[in-house]
């Protein structure tokens, strides 16, 4: 727990310094919100029914975004190495990174999907159920994409790079959190969907952080 909280409070505080690289997943996705809500303007219902889709898209690639940096400012300044020859446990130091790092991306896009589900749709229906399967989600892309950001951690590159490596992975978070958000707005059961993002981010949290320590220090090495 100490190693968690460490990194936790730490990650955080870089973030608050630099505000601009934290805000940038955030800003992409209420520009990309807006946009397509002016797109969709002209028709009476919106995006209608494809409303919560098109808001789990969008999360999925402000959350992409966010973790292509999450280890990126360590390996410049040689924290990196530190955190893996000190940090112990490095599961619960990892954990803690990713945590921190989705406070900063996952969490905001969270509190707005109400709002983005109303740009897009011209109606709240289904927006809480946005909230619950993006809080069920948006936690799991960060950890299977924190695999992917460890992977590439050492090459200096990202981008392109990354999303071919992690979106694979992805399309079951999206396919079922869109599934169950659609589903609810029309006024349909989504407790398969549900449980399957349950289960899906219980096995990430377990699996997640022991992966991506030890990407890390393959990354190191090479």
């Amino acid at each position: 727990m100490r190693a968690f909280a460490a990194l936790f409070q730490r990650d955080l505080l870089v973030a608050l310094r630099r505000p601009t690289d934290a805000a940038n997943p955030l800003v992409f996705f209420v520009l990309a919100v807006l946009l397509l809500g002016v797109g969709a303007a002209s028709a009476e219902k919106g995006l209608g029914g494809s409303a919560a889709g098109a808001v789990w898209v969008l999360a999925l690639f402000a959350n992409l975004l966010a973790v292509e940096g999450v280890f990126r400012r360590d390996v410049e300044d040689g924290t990196l190495e530190q955190l893996l020859i000190h940090a112990r446990p490095r599961f619960a130091a990892v954990l803690g990174k990713l945590a921190a790092n989705w406070s900063c991306a996952g969490l905001p896009v969270l509190v707005l999907s109400p709002l983005a589900v109303y740009v897009l749709g011209h109606s709240t229906a289904g927006a809480g159920m946005v909230m619950l399967t993006l809080l069920l989600g948006t936690p799991t892309l960060t950890l299977l994409g924190a695999i992917g950001a460890a992977l590439t951690a050492g090459t200096g590159r990202g981008g392109l790079l990354l999303a071919v490596l992690v979106m694979p992975f992805y399309l079951p978070v999206l396919i079922f959190g869109a599934g169950a958000s659609t589903a609810a707005g029309a006024g349909g059961d989504a407790a398969f969907e549900l449980l399957v993002l349950g289960a899906l981010l219980t096995g990430s949290i377990t699996a997640a952080p022991f992966a991506v320590g030890k990407a890390l220090a393959i990354s190191q090495e090479y």
